[in-house]
């Protein structure tokens, strides 16, 4: 029998008693004149900051909100919701971060679950919905309105006290709410502050959304924890980036593959080879795009690896080998197993998550022993991770495994195919076939499936081989750029045999 293969990161050693606003508020309380954050032509230093928050926090406070109670947050990227997300921490709320693009049912089952005391919301169609889901509800656009009243201890939470409530990205099913505590959101922050080499002296260009722990729980708690600073935008836009990277001397670029993507044939791209770190993740960087981008721009891309129950857990480094199609070594403060028959990544350490909220089943499920079950297949080389896909979706054709995204990166080599993903669809013969729904280049109208497999044949076992194809005009995507798999399978007409 296969022995259990564990890697570890360096110590992280956080001192007893530390807490996320605590380490904050020393940081911020150094030189308070220096730049923190600039937003839309708007800059406010770390003095000021502090005391906006103070300010909202009171304001809450004397609007009835008690340190424990949950609070739902949604918005556009701003300064005022960066306010509002810091102010509640160091009150002692619980942020439930909500996509601002969520629909009606969507945003309906995330009252129903966690149940919050507050809503901050920028979106004006949003309050009559939520006040009439929940009377008791307090709802209140994002820039809170004054309430006179005295002030309230504030960076007061313990460690273990919980600070966040963090929805899953729902590929396989109904969201679940991954509990942070200050001590885990510390933890996952520290983490890549130490690996990364984040100092005061860096400038983050940060367009990824504050919803998502990969913006919010890395991008600016890490601003807030190393004493940086960052520019502020509303989302990614390619002509800004470039502009902004030069007007404010920007030293560190976060962004998912699809904004890589996009930037890769810009003609400017060799200034993101300027800056000192360019990160991807959130979603599989393709190992030609990684190629292309340091070909074409010299920019090496530093990739990593994460969950929203684990934080980041995994990176590629930052002085050494950042290997293509690899998400590196475990990160400060975290262990890794890899399951000798199941290949799954298993995670132990600081920043995991405690508890899906309210879900004691799912949480003793997701859970060996200590040790978080993350569900994405993966292999070791040289030390080197390599994620494989999800345990979810991988195909099951014959009785052999099919990993989608194996398959997904060889069909996307072909000249004429922009972007693939396969999945699999029920047969009564194989159990499940391999199937690819395809965009075409621009220009190029359609392809047959003989082709693909052709194709294909050249790199993959028969079995991996998909037996039909639908072409479509895009991938369904969440807003990180996951693939939603699942959405494959419930639309498009297949063609092939």
């Amino acid at each position: 029998m296969e022995t259990q293969l564990v890697l570890s990161g360096q110590e992280l050693g956080i001192p007893d008693g530390e807490t996320l606003v605590g380490a904050w508020k020393k940081s911020l309380e150094v030189e308070p004149r220096q730049k923190l954050f600039s937003f839309d032509g708007r800059e406010i230093d770390r003095g000021t900051f502090l005391d906006l928050t103070s300010k909202t926090a009171s304001d809450l406070a004397n609007s009835g909100l008690v340190p424990g109670d949950r609070v739902l947050i949604s918005g556009e990227n701003s300064l005022d919701l960066i306010v509002a997300h810091v102010a509640c921490l160091r009150l002692g709320l619980v942020v439930v971060p909500v996509n601002s693009s969520y629909r009606e049912a969507e945003l309906e089952f995330l009252i129903e679950d966690a149940r919050p005391a507050a809503a901050l919301v920028d979106q004006k169609e949003w309050h009559g919905l939520l006040n009439s889901t929940d009377s008791d509800l307090f709802v209140s656009s994002i820039a809170v309105k004054a309430k006179s009243g005295p002030m309230p201890d504030l960076d007061h939470a313990k460690p273990e006290d919980p600070a966040l409530i963090a929805y899953t990205s729902g590929t396989t099913g109904k969201p679940k709410g991954a509990v942070h505590s200050q001590r885990s959101l510390l933890a996952g922050a520290l983490s890549v502050v130490r690996a990364w080499e984040w100092t005061e002296s860096d400038c983050l260009l940060l367009c990824l959304p504050l919803f998502h722990i990969h913006g919010m729980g890395i991008g600016l708690h890490g601003t807030l924890l190393a004493g940086g600073s960052a520019v502020i935008q509303k989302g990614f836009d390619k002509d800004s980036i470039f502009s902004e990277i030069s007007e404010n001397k920007c030293s560190m670029f976060f962004g998912v593959p699809t904004m890589y993507h996009r930037l890769v044939d810009d003609e400017r791209l060799s200034q993101l080879a300027a800056l000192r770190l360019c990160v991807s993740g959130s979603a599989p960087l393709p190992a030609d795009l990684h190629q292309q981008l340091k070909d074409k721009g010299g920019v090496d891309i530093l990739e990593r690896y994460g969950t929203t129950e684990t934080m980041l857990t995994i990176s590629n480094p930052y002085s050494g080998e950042r290997r293509a199609g690899s998400v590196g070594f475990p990160l400060p403060g975290v262990e890794i197993q890899i399951d000798p028959e199941s290949k799954e990544i298993l995670v132990r350490g600081e920043s995991v998550f405690k508890e899906y909220w309210s879900k004691e089943q799912e949480t003793n499920e997701s859970f060996q022993e200590d040790w978080f079950k993350t569900g994405d297949v993966a292999e070791v080389t040289d030390d080197y991770v390599s994620i494989n896909g999800r345990i979810k979706e991988m195909i099951i054709t014959g009785g052999l495994n099919v990993y989608p995204q194996e398959v997904d990166e060889v069909i996307q080599l072909h000249p004429d195919i922009a972007e693939a993903a396969v999945s699999g669809t029920k047969s009564q013969e194989w159990g499940e076939e391999v199937v690819a729904w395809i965009v075409m280049e621009e220009g190029i109208n359609s392809i047959g499936i003989d082709e693909v497999r052709k194709y294909a044949s050249q790199y993959l076992a028969s079995y991996k081989i998909p037996k039909r194809l639908v072409i479509v005009k895009e991938l369904p995507r969440n807003s990180l750029g996951k693939i939603l798999r699942h959405e494959l399978k419930e639309k498009g007409v297949i063609d092939g045999k």
